[in-house]
């Protein structure tokens, strides 16, 4: 969503755009609403399973690279990376060349849960397999990359998706 300026036309086309926008809002609630519900034994929020997600796929990351490929939090996702190391499920170590620079990896215990991320993930997954078609998904996560240029969350799917 760039910040280009665009105006509504009618009064039809004004509450066309606010329902839009509400059931993007919607979608986005009910799908963190069924992950939380599916993470919930593991004592994980959906915040948390994406940096342990991002971390498997990709390996050891700075906290800066995290925060540049995830989308579950705004600015630095340091807080939630706390506490997966108090809960001992990420290792934080600082870089050998530049000390300042924080590197994050996941560690035995972060490993063995993510199979349980990986069935919530799944879960959510094939309950939006069964509400659309293959043709559907693919025109709504077009026009979805569409919204999104130009912003941090589209930036960071991009990157992790090697869309970008």
């Amino acid at each position: 969503m760039s910040r280009r300026k665009a105006t509504a036309g009618s009064d039809a086309e004004t509450r066309a755009l606010a329902e839009l926008r509400h059931l993007v809002l919607a979608a986005q609630r009910e799908g963190n609403r069924w992950l939380a519900d599916e993470l919930r034994p593991a004592g994980l929020t959906p915040s948390q399973a994406e940096i342990l997600s991002v971390l498997a796929e990709q390996g050891e990351l700075t906290l800066a690279e995290v925060g540049r490929l995830i989308v579950c939090e705004t600015g630095s996702p340091s807080r939630v990376v706390d506490l997966l190391v108090k809960r001992n499920l990420v290792r934080r170590e600082p870089g050998t060349v530049d000390r300042r620079v924080v590197h994050l990896s996941l560690t035995a215990q972060g490993r063995d849960l993510m199979e349980t991320v990986t069935k919530a993930e799944h879960a959510l997954n094939m309950a939006m397999l069964q509400a659309l078609s293959a043709q559907e998904r693919n025109t709504l996560a077009t026009l979805l990359r569409r919204v999104l240029v130009g912003t941090g969350s589209g930036e960071a799917i991009s990157k992790r998706y090697g869309l970008g």
